[in-house]
């Protein structure tokens, strides 16, 4: 007798298109946000900003349905996390965001610039947002990074030494001139600029 059951794992399946209603509805809908795309909370100390930009698909075309979702460290450089034992628990920010884009293919976190943290070795890396990508076509989320134009810490930093000089331009969100604390950050899902994203 055959088994009538496949060997193996279950296949991927696309990761969107995603319902705005339930997971992004920023006020859209009566509903209430589990996570918004304004991390600030009273309590938090640090440089308050903005990192803005777009998403695009491999032939440049604007994504106007996809679903961004960041974590960060805080000022000090502490993880809202229980692994963190240097984070304060007294601190009502969690570092913790999500965004969907919108019709022309823009988002916006209002945040705090982050801290150093420590790599694996204990060595010192340079302030960065963790950024995961959903979007439909995609069989799986991506994962990358954003640094930032105007720190000195970038050159020292091991993650970012891995990616290859000319792509690490990706990875970099640059502070619009004339416009105060505003980062632009631009994810290219495929093509000629495509961002680094990272096996994890």
């Amino acid at each position: 007798m055959s088994n009538p059951r496949p060997d193996g794992i279950t296949p991927s399946q696309t990761v969107g298109p995603y319902f705005k209603y339930g997971l992004t509805p920023n006020g859209e809908y009566e509903w209430n946000d589990a996570f918004t795309s304004n991390l600030l909370t009273s309590d938090v100390s640090g440089e308050r900003i903005r990192v803005e930009g777009k998403v695009y698909d491999g032939d440049g075309a604007i994504i106007p349905d996809c679903m961004l979702e960041i974590w960060q460290a805080d000022a000090q450089g502490r993880f809202s996390d229980p692994q963190d034992k240097r984070a304060l628990p007294n601190s009502s920010f969690k570092g913790f965001g999500r965004c969907g884009t919108d019709k022309s293919g823009g988002y916006a976190f209002d945040t705090i610039k982050p801290g150093m943290v420590p790599d694996a070795d204990g060595k010192p890396q340079a302030p960065h947002i963790l950024l995961a990508v959903f979007a439909r076509g995609m069989l799986l989320h991506l994962y990358t990074r954003i640094y930032f134009d105007d720190e000195a810490g970038n050159a020292a930093d091991s993650t970012l030494a891995l990616v290859p000089a000319g792509r690490r331009a990706t990875l970099i969100a640059r502070r619009k001139a004339g416009a105060g604390n505003v980062y632009t950050f631009d994810v290219h899902l495929q093509g000629d600029n495509e961002t680094v994203f990272f096996d994890v």
